[in-house]
């Protein structure tokens, strides 16, 4: 571009040629938003006579049903006037003065003069590209339909074949885990069972020998060994009932109004009789009639709290406590045991699962995972805290 050339563009009336006869239509506006100027191309565009729209506020313009936001917006951008396209990624609307809308692309540019604050816009009809691209996604929608409608067949086998692959492998899985499970039972069972039963016979033996002997004391001592045995016995069978019942569906949460602390209270003094040397602190807060499901929370309770006794050393005390408030029952139960270590707590509640810390003490790892769906049947939820060799708290907490 020569320099005359130039010269002459940026001269008030190569300016002024460039607004009257630009293709898109520009206007001007004032902090008011009133027009104060329109070029023929944009007097055009929105179907008004020569100098009509001037003096008329640029919401004249804008769709009825868009003027409440178009004015928050101008609002906005006085506040902080830059130079930008207006509505990047959205559909903006003109208003022709017949009434019809049509989609418009805008750019704004702020000016400051003597006589104040102005914004230009710059406004294009954009029907032609919106209608094209509408026949674009026309054409598109119907070609992904065709090439849907030749591969549903196809679609359909591979679908299929997933869903067969799919069966396959919770099958393997499956078989895999009932495998696992067998091979853990197994090992578990033959371990558990033979110690009682061991321990029974040699006491049985020792029994009719301190008879013999007329040696009461130690026929006593070995006597309550037997006793202990056979609860050790019951315990096993009573955790895989649990489990065959809760496996077939049989078991049903059947809540009846109860008094919480006194049922408490009984449960407890019914396991403090097993405790040995320990002792079972129990304490309540809150009301004390709610309705819950008395067995469920029984097996509930003799599972936590035959934990906490087996798992405490001799003599440490072992603490309940009950609280009802609002919509919930929270029951915790905390000892003062050899804990459970970071590594196991993820596995805590599986089937057969045992710390690596306790497999010197009698157990079939099914306790756990018998409380677990024992209070998911109760739509409750259960969690823990626990920290090796200073003890572990159980908190389950119900709807009521």
């Amino acid at each position: 571009m020569n320099n005359s050339f130039k010269n002459k563009m940026e001269s008030k009336e190569g300016i002024e040629a460039l607004f009257l006869y630009a293709t898109e239509g520009i206007l001007v506006t004032n902090e008011k938003g009133e027009i104060t100027r329109i070029n023929p191309s944009g007097e055009k565009l929105f179907g008004y006579a020569e100098n009509e729209l001037v003096g008329q506020r640029i919401e004249v313009l804008v769709p009825k049903r868009l003027i409440h936001k178009h004015e928050g917006h101008r609002e906005h951008y006085n506040h902080n006037p830059h130079a930008r396209s207006m509505g990047a990624g959205m559909n903006l609307f003109g208003l022709k003065k017949d009434g019809t809308e049509f989609p418009v692309e805008i750019s704004l540019s702020p000016y400051t003069n003597r006589e104040g604050k102005f914004v230009i816009a710059f406004i294009i009809d954009i029907t032609v590209r919106k209608q094209a691209e509408e026949k674009l996604k026309s054409y598109s929608a119907e070609l992904e339909r065709q090439v849907k409608n030749r591969t549903m067949i196809l679609e359909e086998a591979v679908e299929e074949l997933e869903t067969t692959k799919k069966e396959l492998n919770d099958a393997l899985e499956k078989e895999k885990e009932l495998n696992e499970m067998k091979s853990r039972f197994v090992s578990m069972a033959s371990h558990e069972f033979r110690t009682p039963l061991t321990t029974m016979m040699s006491s049985l033996s020792l029994v009719t020998l301190y008879g013999e002997k007329n040696d009461k004391q130690n026929q006593d001592k070995h006597v309550g060994k037997i006793k202990s045995s056979i609860n050790s016995l019951t315990d096993i069978l009573n955790d895989f009932l649990s489990v065959s019942k809760l496996e077939e569906g049989k078991l049903e949460n059947s809540p009846e109004e109860i008094n919480l602390k006194s049922f408490m209270a009984d449960t407890i003094a019914e396991m403090q009789m097993v405790a040995n040397s320990h002792q079972i602190n129990y304490s309540h807060g809150g009301k004390e009639i709610v309705s819950l499901d008395k067995k469920i929370l029984k097996n509930i309770l003799f599972n936590l709290l035959s934990n906490a006794l087996k798992f405490s050393p001799e003599g440490k005390a072992v603490e309940v406590s009950t609280e009802v408030k609002k919509a919930i029952i929270k029951i915790s139960v905390k000892d003062n045991g050899i804990g459970i270590s970071k590594a196991d707590q993820k596995n805590l509640f599986e089937r057969f699962f045992r710390g690596h810390n306790a497999t010197h003490i009698q157990g079939t790892g099914l306790g756990l995972n018998i409380v677990a769906r024992y209070t998911e049947l109760m739509q409750g939820s259960i969690e823990f805290e626990s920290e090796e060799n200073k003890g572990t708290t159980f908190t389950i907490t119900l709807p009521q």
